[in-house]
């Protein structure tokens, strides 16, 4: 596993043995740093070459996880200063939810079935991650 820390918030990294595709990899951890706040507008990502230097990949990876984060909107780079994270709210389609939901379930249940796991195990894990409404008690 090679990291790199571009932000005191934000690190890198990468597992070589999951099957998921490096610049997947990245695409995946920039959408969950904006998800989860720890990425927010404004913020500068590492150059292409820094990236690929720090996590002993090549420039040609970073630089396509950039590029189709940057076609999504998420990114925008600046020629001379960096690439930097949108400030810019981005409205999907239903189609586009749906697509993306599809993508989505389609590289999970990929990575479940690559890691040994039945979907089933998993939805079961799922179900009990979700929120259970309050039982109000009754008072006799």
């Amino acid at each position: 596993m090679a990291k790199s820390t571009q932000n005191a918030h934000f690190e890198f990294t990468l597992d070589l043995h999951t099957g998921v595709p490096v610049y997947r990899q990245l695409i995946d951890q920039v959408r969950a740093g904006i998800a989860s706040g720890t990425l927010a507008a404004g913020d500068q990502l590492p150059t292409v070459r820094q990236l690929a230097v720090d996590l002993a990949i090549n420039p040609n990876t970073v630089l396509r996880a950039y590029r189709e984060l940057e076609l999504g909107g998420m990114l925008e780079t600046h020629q001379g200063t960096g690439t930097f994270i949108t400030n810019k709210k981005l409205e999907k389609t239903s189609a586009e939810r749906e697509r993306q939901l599809s993508q989505l379930a389609a590289e999970f249940a990929a990575r479940v079935g690559a890691a040994g796991f039945r979907l089933e195990d998993v939805i079961d894990r799922l179900e009990e991650m979700l929120p259970r409404p309050t039982q109000r008690r009754r008072e006799s």
